[in-house]
């Protein structure tokens, strides 16, 4: 257990129980409320479970996709797009829908923000419309 683990219980709390892993339902309630850094950690937890599974590469690429949300937060561009990029690359391994994520979408939008710092507009986008990430319904 990490010095972490009883804040990130807190995020996940009201996720445990569900059809998913709590840590990763986690993820995404906090990648789209901006807190990119927490979802990160949140979903470290379970990726360190997990490495060498089947998984392991899949949520590596969700961590470094929030980590180069940090990096865009505090102005580092270089960084956010070295992380875009190794995100694309591990997400390549999966088939286009892995866990209810709509692969194709997360690639847009890597390609998306890699536009946005290449015109040097990735803060203001961070602003007005930041990213989002959604699960497909089961239904």
């Amino acid at each position: 257990m990490s010095k972490k683990s009883p804040h990130i219980a807190t995020r996940i709390e009201s996720f445990v129980g569900q059809d998913l892993d709590a840590h990763y339902l986690g993820y995404f309630d906090c990648f789209n409320r901006q807190l990119f850094y927490e979802a990160h950690d949140v979903l470290e937890e379970l990726w360190l479970a997990d490495r060498r599974g089947a998984d392991g590469d899949f949520y590596k690429a969700l961590i470094q996709l929030a980590g180069a949300f940090v990096h865009l937060q505090k102005s580092r561009p270089g960084p956010a797009t070295a992380l875009f990029n190794l995100s694309e690359k591990y997400l390549g391994r999966y088939p286009a829908l892995h866990h209810r994520l709509d692969l194709a979408e997360v690639r847009a939008l890597i390609a998306a923000w890699r536009e946005r710092i290449a015109a040097s507009q990735a803060q203001q986008f961070l602003k007005t419309l930041p990213p989002k990430l959604a699960l497909r319904s089961t239904r």
